[in-house]
């Protein structure tokens, strides 16, 4: 396992408000950060992403479940856990990092179903989602 790798595995993993001082430590001055919300560029717009997460969503988790590496590429597979409204939110997703040569991130791109484990939770158009996907499923 690339010990970079790992290291910004680790970081992600204890992420919090008071850690968020030390993302430029971990990423570009002009990483690309990309969600199904969002797509940034800079390190300072990757930080409102997630101080955003934070000030929006309690009890913040995040666990890597694998993670795989290859050069300057990273895969991780994920499980995200927290409260929003006050209700328990938790979905599963996966990560492709790209490292630039120095070590740092320079693009970190998230993959979840925003409908599923979004879109769903809301009365209307939750339940027209959810209606459209046991349609669609075979």
């Amino acid at each position: 396992m690339n010990e970079t790798h790992d290291n910004y595995r680790q970081y992600l993993e204890k992420l919090s408000l008071g850690t968020l001082n030390n993302l430029s430590l971990y990423v570009t001055e002009d990483v690309r950060f990309k969600d199904p919300f969002n797509d940034v560029r800079g390190v300072d717009e990757m930080g409102k992403i997630f101080r955003h997460m934070f000030g929006n969503l309690q009890n913040v988790k995040f666990r890597v479940h694998d993670m795989a590496s290859e050069g300057q590429v990273c895969f991780m597979s994920w499980r995200f856990e927290g409260n929003l409204r006050g209700r328990p939110w938790a979905f599963d997703g996966a990560s492709v990092i790209r490292f630039a040569e120095e070590g740092r991130v320079a693009e970190h791109i998230d993959h979840w179903d925003v409908g599923r484990d979004f879109y769903e939770h809301f009365p209307i158009i939750g339940t027209l989602l959810a209606f459209l996907r046991r349609r669609l499923t075979a």
